[in-house]
């Protein structure tokens, strides 16, 4: 059974820092794209980063340069660290498993398991 679990999400002032942990079960994180989202309230779920099997890795451009996604082989967990934080990065935060095949990962249609989210908000 295939089972994702996001953590590290909380309340942080304009300019702050969160790093967010998606744990997986049951399926390497090594061998599939891995995806982060995000949705805020009454949005569509929106595209963050990705990072493939290869190690080629994807931002949305409202988050270059501020956030990264980052992969621990060992602890078969991906990280999305995310510095400057503004008011609009505010949305709960979803990990993914992409489904197999050669996907950059920046569709939700692509991706098949999904954790149940963490909130981040973010006060200005």
């Amino acid at each position: 059974q295939v089972q994702l679990v996001e953590s590290g999400g909380g309340l942080v002032q304009a300019g702050g820092s969160l790093r967010l942990s998606c744990a997986a079960y049951g399926r390497s994180v090594t061998r599939y794209t891995m995806g982060w989202f995000r949705q805020a309230p009454g949005k569509e779920r929106e595209f963050v980063a990705s990072i493939k099997s290869s190690n080629g890795i994807t931002y949305a451009d409202s988050v270059k340069g501020r956030f990264t996604i980052s992969r621990d082989n060992a602890k078969n967990t991906v990280y999305l660290q995310m510095n400057s934080l503004k008011s609009e990065d505010t949305a709960v935060y979803h990990c993914g498993f992409a489904r197999p095949g050669l996907l950059i990962g920046i569709r939700p249609s692509e991706y098949e398991y999904w954790g149940q989210g963490t909130q981040v908000t973010v006060s200005s």
